[in-house]
């Protein structure tokens, strides 16, 4: 009896050892496989950008190039593939002067992200911002200044998708100094009468017609009450274009 109990006792033993040794060679090689996946990966980790566009990069940029580095930079938005940068360096890099390649009038809209949208770090634009995207005095002078003086070569402005601004022009809003601005927009809504459909803020396609057509005012107004701007337009220094963003792709569609 005490000399089965005691192979038995030996059996159970052998075999722990040879389970443990087991275990033991199977968490070896995992932890080799994860050790040599983490290498792959690091290998493959793009460089930060660290510099910053100078004047002699900018002025050897026409209007046309920088419309394609646009488009080029939503694409890789798009894929999820942006420009890994080292925003220190940059910052320090940005200290002895700025010049940016576009002017970009933007909506306030919180969704659109310009510089990530276009995939352009600091010193690469200029971004004007208000709701629905028009154009004042003082956001002209900024344009002037960005291409007149900082030598940018591009102006777009860019709308949006369910757009707030449009939807509130398009139901005659009237609250505070919101009703003031919704006339700068009020002129795209009166030449969207052609539309065919439902002319309400609910119907998605009428919003979108009435964006775009306030992209085109806006591009109209820039050159009737800037001078400057439609000099140079006209002469080939500078671009005046429009463009729309999806809020559900990502994607800029130059208009």
């Amino acid at each position: 009896m005490k000399n089965s109990a005691a192979a038995l006792i030996t059996s159970l033993l052998i075999i722990s050892a040879i389970y443990s040794c087991r275990h033991s060679t199977e968490n070896k090689d995992k932890s080799t496989s994860d050790e040599n996946e983490s290498i792959d990966t690091s290998a493959v980790l793009k460089p930060l950008r660290e510099k910053v566009l100078t004047a002699e990069e900018q002025k050897a940029l026409t209007p046309d190039m920088v419309i394609k580095i646009l488009a080029d930079g939503n694409k890789r938005f798009m894929n999820n593939d942006l420009t890994a940068r080292d925003h220190s360096a940059m910052v320090r890099e940005a200290v002895v002067g700025q010049y940016p390649k576009a002017v970009i009038l933007s909506c306030l809209d919180s969704r659109i992200p310009v510089e990530d949208v276009f995939d352009k770090g600091i010193g690469d634009l200029f971004v004007a911002r208000v709701a629905g995207n028009f154009v004042n005095e003082d956001i002209l002078g900024s344009m002037e200044f960005g291409c007149k003086i900082s030598g940018a070569k591009l102006i777009l402005v860019l709308g949006h998708e369910s757009c707030g601004a449009i939807k509130a022009a398009i139901d005659q809003v009237k609250l505070g100094n919101i009703t003031a601005m919704l006339t700068k927009i009020t002129p795209a809504v009166n030449r969207s009468t052609d539309f065919k459909g439902d002319k309400t803020s609910k119907d998605a396609e009428y919003v979108e017609y009435v964006a775009k057509n306030n992209v085109l005012t806006t591009i109209e107004n820039i050159k009737r009450k800037s001078p400057i701007l439609k000099a140079m337009a006209d002469k080939g220094e500078i671009k005046i274009i429009g463009a729309y963003y999806d809020l559900n792709t990502g994607e800029v569609i130059f208009l």
